[in-house]
């Protein structure tokens, strides 16, 4: 796998933790969307390391397409 699946056409709303670190599921593969749970072994893509400044809700991508990973950036309006 080289291309990321969607995993759904929309964001989710999480509440994310001061100075966490998260790994994002990348390849759309994960049960534990939106974060990684290793199925991507075995392929190209890898998780997408992050933390936040502050404790704070945030929309997170699930499509697996957007340019500003790991937030949604909208672009799951333009998927087929």
């Amino acid at each position: 796998m080289s291309k990321p699946v969607i995993a759904e056409k929309s964001p989710i709303k999480v509440e994310l933790e001061k100075d966490k670190v998260y790994l994002w599921c990348s390849c759309g593969a994960s049960k534990n969307q939106p974060f990684c749970d290793a199925s991507h072994k075995g392929t190209e893509l890898k998780p997408f390391k992050f933390s936040v400044q502050e404790t704070q809700d945030k929309y997170l991508c699930r499509c697996k397409h957007t340019g500003n990973p790991p937030y949604c950036d909208g672009t799951h309006k333009t998927l087929k």
